[in-house]
């Protein structure tokens, strides 16, 4: 494996109840707090009433940016910027999925720099100071609310990028289950296809000797497909919304890449379709994975054999090691559909008319993935077969 240092400062907070937590962690870092929050299902549930009862009983001034996107934008970013500037914030508190925590994180970092957000986003300037902000967690998927990425889109461009940096990390993360109850059942499968999406994504490489770090990623999937199925067809189901919770927390909390070098080329693909079309994540992952995974299996037929053996039970006798790995992406593909996850760009009426629009913005920054290097033309092939 590869030499690496890990650092992971986030205080995770997990389990029923743990809201209360607040009343310890937000008074560390000041009274002036930007609450962050998206459309409003946490005033449907109950939350938002909770947390600003909170916020009251530790006399925090509370300021408040609603409406952040599930995409979120740049110009939500900026408006939070103001808000921290003009108000002389503190603190922010992420309450919802990942596109609040990652809107968050931009907002906590632009709150610090003098120019506009989107130069560090572009990877035009480097983040090196950020406001703290915390998170109270209300979606099972990204894994924002313990490490340090963040992916922002600018609609008036049509671009989406992830950026991160080690002053983005949330200083606390609250995960309580209950609060993922009352997600809806398409959110909760974008979420699951997501977080396995973020294992494959470190399980692909080249790095020799990484049997333990396979055999955990392995472990994730495996607990993920096995959980899946049930919780989609019992949605209020406090023990499998644990563990698809904790889930999408280990699966990109850096626990998984240590000693490695993941691929990351299936969510720049994404981040393209979605910047031109704004499709869920989930959704976009969900079409595009199984074909990249055909698009690339010469690179390394026996990783991909060793994922259809362990994760997906395929039986190798009698078979070479390529139809073994092809019928392992096949599993994959079954599995998510019959999960309710889209298969086709055409589930969301996406045809071939911007093809050659999104591989321009796939290719921003030049060729890119660390288990195969995709140039334009691979771009364009994976998109032809998703189509």
């Amino acid at each position: 494996m590869q030499n690496f240092i890990f650092q992971n400062p986030t205080k995770l907070i997990f389990g029923k109840g743990q809201i209360e937590q607040l009343k310890q962690e937000v008074p560390q870092y000041g009274k002036r707090v930007l609450l962050v929050y998206g459309g409003g299902s946490i005033k449907r549930n109950g939350l938002y009433d909770e947390v600003m009862n909170i916020l009251k009983e530790v006399e925090a001034e509370v300021f408040e940016l609603s409406g952040v996107e599930p995409n979120p934008r740049l110009s939500t970013v900026r408006k939070g910027v103001e808000i921290c500037k003009n108000e002389q914030i503190d603190f922010l508190l992420a309450v919802g999925g990942g596109s609040v925590i990652d809107c968050t994180k931009a907002v906590a970092a632009g709150a610090k720099y003098d120019g506009d957000p989107w130069d560090f986003i572009t990877k035009k300037t480097t983040v090196t100071e950020a406001l703290p902000f915390g998170t109270v967690l209300t979606l099972a998927a990204t894994g924002s609310e313990m490490n340090s990425g963040s992916v922002i889109t600018n609609w008036e461009t049509k671009e989406k990028y992830g950026w991160g940096s080690p002053v983005t990390f949330p200083q606390f993360s609250i995960l309580d289950p209950t609060y993922t109850l009352t997600v809806p059942k398409a959110h909760t499968i974008y979420g699951i296809v997501d977080m396995m999406s973020h294992v494959f994504e470190q399980y692909f490489h080249h790095t020799p000797n990484t049997p333990l770090q396979d055999r955990m990623c392995e472990a994730v999937l495996k607990t993920v497909i096995e959980a899946a199925p049930k919780l989609v067809n019992d949605l209020e189901n406090y023990e499998l919304r644990e563990t698809i919770l904790y889930s999408g927390t280990i699966a990109l909390n850096g626990f998984l890449q240590m000693g490695v070098r993941g691929d990351w080329a299936t969510h720049n693909i994404e981040h393209a379709v979605s910047a031109v079309y704004d499709i869920p994540h989930g959704g976009g992952l969900a079409i595009l994975f199984p074909n990249w995974m055909k698009h690339v299996l010469d690179e390394n037929v026996g990783r991909f054999k060793q994922l259809a053996i362990r994760v997906f039970d395929v039986e190798p006798t009698g078979k070479s090691d390529r139809d073994v790995a092809l019928e392992g992406i096949d599993k994959l593909r079954e599995f998510w559909s019959s999960i309710g996850a889209p298969s086709r760009l055409a589930d969301y009426g996406i045809g071939d008319e911007h093809l050659e629009l999104m591989a321009d913005k796939a290719m921003a920054f030049g060729e890119f993935g660390n288990f195969k290097k995709l140039n334009r033309e691979d771009v364009l092939a994976i998109y032809r077969a998703s189509l």
